[in-house]
């Protein structure tokens, strides 16, 4: 062994990064840190108009991007515009499974369309893309990374959120269910489970004053976390850095999931 094998690489040079549900929040941070770093990224939404203005501040920054208009949650659309994608950019190495809705209700105020839709976008969505990923990983033998975006509701539950904590709860499942399925195989699979941070989808709970300063309260940090505090875990999970971890879920919250 050389003395620079022995340096950690969080290089992406070379690669070419999917992360779903990347033209805001989390996913544009994990998107945009993986440009930094070499990858090509690929980025994902509904809206055409905020999926290019993302893709064209990339590419004048000086990075290598891709558009991919669909919607995850499209389960019939998925497998033609997955390999419309492929033919186009090029299969992923990596694909960050990041997309997701919330519905913050109490079971029994649900309705049943409320469960399938967020249970479809957030899980079904996903293990449904990993498949189709892992399948064209695998024929051109790639080193894929799959790395999945739980949360620390996929071990924590709190009232008036029940349906967001079932599909997390799977998602850790598929963390493990990838790894072990393909880990021998070169692909390894893992997951990044979020804390609070400050992204649109939290504008309103932030904002509540009364769950608010709960939720500040609960956290050792006293603070939100800021979107760019993800791509750290990010970046290291998906760099030859991490090539020996797999099926992990690593928390980033502040210490939120440790206190009582």
């Amino acid at each position: 062994m050389t003395e620079s094998s022995r340096v950690p690489d969080f290089s992406l040079r070379g690669k070419l990064a999917l992360i779903t549900g990347s033209t805001q929040g989390l996913g544009l941070a994990i998107a945009q840190a993986y440009a930094a770093y070499g990858a090509g990224v690929i980025i994902n939404g509904r809206d055409a108009g905020r999926v290019e203005r993302v893709v064209s501040g990339l590419r004048t920054a000086g990075h290598q991007a891709h558009a991919f208009v669909h919607d995850i949650g499209r389960l019939d659309e998925q497998e033609a515009a997955y390999d419309a994608l492929c033919r186009a950019a090029g299969v992923p190495d990596i694909v960050v499974n990041n997309v997701g809705i919330r519905i913050r209700k109490d079971l029994a105020e649900a309705s049943l369309t409320e469960i399938q839709e967020l249970i479809n976008i957030n899980l079904v969505s996903a293990v449904s893309l990993s498949r189709l990923a892992a399948a064209r990983m695998l024929a051109h033998g790639l080193e894929g990374r799959f790395i999945t975006m739980t949360s620390i509701a996929g071990e924590l539950a709190r009232p008036g959120d029940s349906i967001y904590p079932i599909a997390k709860q799977g998602l850790a499942g598929l963390v493990r269910a990838l790894a072990v399925e393909y880990g021998a195989r070169g692909v390894t699979s893992n997951g990044i489970a979020p804390g609070t941070f400050a992204t649109e989808s939290n504008a309103s709970l932030a904002a509540d004053p009364v769950k608010g300063p709960i939720v500040l309260g609960r956290n050792p940090m006293a603070r939100w976390g800021q979107p760019h505090e993800i791509t750290g875990a990010a970046v290291f999970l998906a760099s030859p850095a991490a090539s020996y971890v797999n099926g992990h879920i690593l928390v980033v919250d502040g210490g939120f999931s440790i206190t009582f």
